[in-house]
């Protein structure tokens, strides 16, 4: 039976991603590649908002919850650093796109705290094949956003987006499996 925190870093990847899945199966016009998933999040103009956002708030609390009782002991960097990822993406749902800028501004803040984790996770590996993994995880979804921003590849943001979560989540699920398979 696995740990308490890796049960909930589990649960804390599934359930916002399968509530983004749930409501971009039910808004009836989401498209991933014309879209960014903070779309589904609009308060005025999505049929889905409150299933998408109430995803998002739920992770980020999970977040927050793993990073202070799992990971905080283990690292205080990284644990601080997850806390705040998970916080910034309970902003993005309280602060969506009706928001404007200021959702703009928490939505890089999350991403941005994601590529800080796994520059964090190569830092602390003793092995040298998990701290190239984790730097070429980031290559990867840094590339993804520049050819979004840039050339406009694909023209929505749920591509980078998706792209920049799935990346870290091997490194997450390690580095909690590790350090905090104990809780």
């Amino acid at each position: 039976m696995p740990k308490p925190c890796v049960l909930l870093a589990a649960l804390s990847a599934a359930l916002p991603l399968a509530f983004i899945a749930l409501a971009a199966a039910l808004s009836g016009w989401f498209n991933i590649y014309n879209n960014a998933l903070s779309d589904l999040g609009h308060a005025t103009r999505s049929n889905v908002a409150p299933i998408f956002n109430l995803g998002l708030s739920i992770g980020g609390l999970m977040l927050v919850t793993v990073g202070e009782l799992c990971v905080l002991r283990g690292s205080k960097l990284i644990g601080t650093t997850l806390a705040l990822s998970g916080f910034c993406l309970v902003l993005v749902a309280v602060f969506d796109e009706v928001y404007g800028r200021l959702h703009f501004y928490v939505s890089v803040a999350f991403f941005l705290s994601l590529a800080a984790l796994l520059i964090e996770y190569a830092l602390v590996q003793g092995s040298l094949a998990r701290r190239l993994l984790s730097l070429f995880a980031l290559t990867v979804a840094v590339l993804s956003w520049v050819l979004h921003l840039m050339y406009g590849i694909p023209r929505g943001a749920a591509i980078p987006e998706l792209i920049s979560i799935v990346a870290s989540l091997p490194f997450y699920f390690d580095y909690v499996s590790r350090i905090g398979a104990g809780g």
